[in-house]
């Protein structure tokens, strides 16, 4: 039995382009890369089905909101934990010698 094989990006895109160019056939390729032909439909559905976002304006991914009081209470969390280790360090020194 094959082990998966995980593929990149770039690979499926490159697959995609050459299927869509219509030079050869998808057994062809499928052959001359070693994927199965239903992988390369499915790279190929993908291309088509994406490429239209592309072309959109503003197409920046979006950036994420901020929620104010999660802010405040990692803060607070932040300097819970600041104060307990300063304390703990202070206490720690005799022991260490320094």
């Amino acid at each position: 039995m094959k082990k998966r094989r995980n593929h990149d990006a770039g690979f499926k895109a490159r697959v995609a382009l050459e299927t869509l160019k219509g030079e050869r056939t998808v057994s062809e390729l499928a052959v001359e890369y070693g994927v199965h032909p239903t992988m390369i439909h499915q790279w190929k559905k993908a291309l088509l089905d994406g490429a239209a976002g592309i072309f959109e304006r503003g197409s920046k991914k979006p950036v994420a909101e901020v929620d104010e009081e999660t802010v405040r209470s990692l803060h607070a969390k932040i300097g819970e934990l600041a104060v307990a280790n300063d304390f703990l360090s202070r206490k720690l020194k005799p022991w260490t010698g320094k």
